[in-house]
């Protein structure tokens, strides 16, 4: 059990990745985010945190990007601490770290290190950019590598600066998830040669991926405006988003012609004989005032009564807050509570072996003992990493006997 009293993650993990055993060497973001998503798919997956983050003052944790794994607290620049990762990952499917390249082989836990002692480990290595080429051992965040990538430049109004678009592009779409794909690849491989692998996951690399679609469009001579200025980055006054009455907004994108048709039925412009053609781009600012002006005629969710029934396209913009009350949201469970905190559920679905949460966010250090008897190390082994300050355990009483 925890230390709370909850039942421990990972002990009997359902999903397809059941089965699966994960070394997470804590960092930020998009590592986290790849590991969440192998834990929600049954992976167990146990964390190791810095001995220095153990807190007596904290007592819970409210990051779902911790959750469904164990927390086991590490000194890894103490000799016992390092060795001990070694040993763990000769038990170990996948072991995922986010250090500078360098880093990890520094303290004695890099690829050779590891798959020292498991030749079967998959190595997973997330960074900004890469493990190679000249800006590999520099700072960098989300932004950064959007930069460079090209992405950042198609996003935002033309009149205005590039916007970020959170984090989501390179964190999470172009890093997190890109990394766990390619572990599960890596696994997949390693069914045919016996062999582990590292796999280089860069948010540079990931980010520039998902413009792949748009270089094709440019080389078809279908993007050749500049940002915002194309079909799907805003420039149509057809696939953008408007004010309503009320200072909510709608998103419309109504690309097809019949759909766009009832667009124009539900915001009573249909018969307009006046209204400017959908694809004459010399009028689009002619149209956009006048969808504008529609839209401003009604509340956010007086539009989205007129518009859920139809194939119009039309969906009103919600934010993460909000969201779980959208009755589709809702009656597909996108959303779930763990450890007090509403969140994204598991996804995709399966319909053999779904996905869950595997338990909420651990406290740094909590499940010291318990993972280090689960992970082949015994007592007395356990009790001199402790007394060395190896490994600390939170709290600082409990028996692994």
């Amino acid at each position: 059990m925890n230390h709370d009293g909850t039942a421990n993650p990972n002990r009997t993990g359902r999903g397809p990745l059941a089965g699966l055993r994960v070394l997470e060497i804590a960092s930020m973001a998009p590592g986290p985010f790849a590991c969440t998503v192998l834990a929600d798919l049954g992976a167990e997956v146990l964390r190791i945190d810095r001995a220095s983050d153990v807190d007596p003052d904290t007592h819970s944790s409210t990051d779902p990007l911790a959750r469904g794994r164990r927390s086991l607290a590490v000194d890894l620049k103490h000799p016992e601490g390092a060795a001990l990762v070694r040993r763990l990952a000769a038990r170990a499917d996948v072991l995922v770290e986010g250090f500078r390249p360098g880093v990890a082989e520094r303290l004695g836990i890099g690829p050779e290190d590891c798959r020292a002692v498991n030749p079967r480990l998959v190595y997973g290595r997330m960074t900004g950019w890469g493990q190679s080429g000249p800006l590999a051992p520099r700072a960098g965040h989300d932004i950064t590598y959007l930069a460079v990538s090209g992405a950042l430049g198609l996003i935002g109004p033309p009149d205005r600066p590039p916007v970020p678009p959170v984090n989501l592009v390179g964190d999470f779409g172009g890093g997190g998830m890109l990394l766990a794909m390619g572990i599960l690849a890596a696994l997949y491989e390693r069914e045919r040669s016996g062999q582990g692998q590292v796999v280089d996951a860069a948010m540079v690399d990931g980010a520039a991926l998902l413009t792949t679609a748009l270089h094709g469009l440019r080389a078809a001579a279908h993007w050749e405006g500049g940002r915002g200025e194309n079909l799907l980055d805003g420039g149509a006054p057809f696939y953008t988003t408007y004010e309503t009455a009320d200072g909510g907004y709608m998103a419309i994108g109504p690309l097809e012609e019949r759909f766009y048709a009832q667009l124009l039925t539900g915001l009573g412009l249909a018969d307009d004989p006046d209204l400017p053609a959908q694809y004459d781009r010399e009028r689009w600012p002619e149209l956009r005032q006048r969808l504008a002006a529609a839209f401003k005629e009604r509340t956010r969710d007086e539009w989205t009564a007129v518009f859920e029934p139809t194939d119009a396209c039309v969906a009103p913009v919600l934010s993460p807050w909000e969201a779980h009350h959208h009755p589709h949201n809702a009656a597909r469970s996108v959303f779930t509570e763990t450890g007090g905190v509403r969140q994204p559920a598991p996804a995709p679905r399966f319909d053999r072996t779904p996905g869950e949460v595997q338990g909420p966010p651990p406290v740094v250090g909590q499940d010291t003992r318990i993972a280090l008897k689960d992970w082949g190390v015994d007592v007395l082994d356990a009790d001199r990493l402790l007394a060395t300050a190896a490994v600390v355990q939170y709290p600082h009483t409990g028996e692994i006997r």
